[in-house]
């Protein structure tokens, strides 16, 4: 009788530190908001999705929706650069890390004909516009990756960074450009960006600036990629040179860069005319990093 006693008290005494435990990890709040890397292909003047629901991922349940996702939503990426950016929401989770969201898009699986309506297109400077279809068996969303942490009674700053430029491709055969996002999350608090200006540069031709993680870039990037893959597949972001020969790439994690300009001509030829090595970015900090190509020599601030 005895021991059936102690069990009993055992099990209950589990039961309520499990409790205990349970209610102490609390809740916390996930601020997300929503920017992009540039499009470097001329003649487009907007990338517009429509979100309809979120999703966050847990060890425990697998892939949970996000209630409070007041949706749908359209978003026009391309007004979303350079550290611009627009809130999703505020959502209440429970406290601890996560790594990985999934988006929900408004979007016509490709195969499926043409679509009626649709909430994923690009605007040409023309006016006109094109569905954006997503590949076969997409439908259950897409994942956006990236480490961070809600605190107990406290706030994360997460932005999702859609990158367009890998994005976005455009199939040879009938002329449809198909989305297949690539998204990844950044911790604002952790995050830091890299500006200035390029010299020397020539009039006629586009530049394109891309930020590599140290060491990681090489020459096959810059080959001519596979179809529906888009060049330079491993930047981890980029900035297209403005008219004022400024570029300005943001939301980076904190760390060591290599920064890879390229030369776009007016024939289409892709040239990669400078490498500078070791560019470091502290969090929550600009760095100026110009850039002179006629003299082949780079002056940081």
């Amino acid at each position: 009788m005895k021991n059936i006693f102690g069990i009993m008290l055992m099990a209950f005494t589990l039961i309520a530190f499990t409790a205990c435990e349970e209610s102490e990890k609390g809740k916390g709040t996930l601020n997300l908001a929503i920017t992009d890397a540039p499009i470097d292909t001329d003649g487009i003047s907007g990338v517009y999705i429509t979100v309809v629901g979120l999703q966050y991922h847990s060890s425990a349940d697998g892939w949970v929706t996000i209630e409070d996702f007041e949706g749908p939503a359209t978003y026009d990426l391309l007004a979303l650069t350079r550290g611009e950016f627009e809130m999703l929401g505020n959502f209440e989770l429970n406290a601890g890390h996560y790594s990985q969201l999934r988006f929900m898009l408004d979007a016509t699986e490709y195969g499926q004909g043409a679509p009626t309506t649709s909430g994923a297109y690009i605007e040409f400077d023309d006016g006109s516009t094109s569905p954006l279809f997503v590949p076969s068996g997409s439908q259950s969303g897409f994942k956006a990756v990236g480490a961070f942490s809600i605190p107990v009674n406290g706030e994360a700053y997460v932005t999702a960074d859609f990158d367009v430029r890998k994005s976005i491709v455009k199939t040879g055969m009938n002329d449809r450009y198909i989305l297949k996002p690539v998204i990844r999350l950044v911790v604002d608090n952790q995050a830091g960006s890299i500006e200035g200006h390029l010299s020397g540069i020539e009039d006629e031709a586009n530049y394109v600036v891309y930020a590599y993680a140290e060491g990681s870039y090489t020459e096959d990037e810059a080959a001519e990629p596979e179809e529906e893959m888009p060049r330079f597949p491993n930047a981890v972001s980029s900035d297209v040179v403005d008219v004022d020969d400024y570029y300005h790439i943001a939301f980076l994690a904190e760390g060591s860069y290599d920064l890879v300009v390229v030369r776009t001509t007016e024939e289409g030829e892709v040239e990669v005319i400078e490498t500078i090595e070791n560019v470091e970015v502290e969090s929550k900090t600009t760095t100026t990093l110009d850039i002179a190509l006629s003299l082949n020599v780079v002056m940081e601030i």
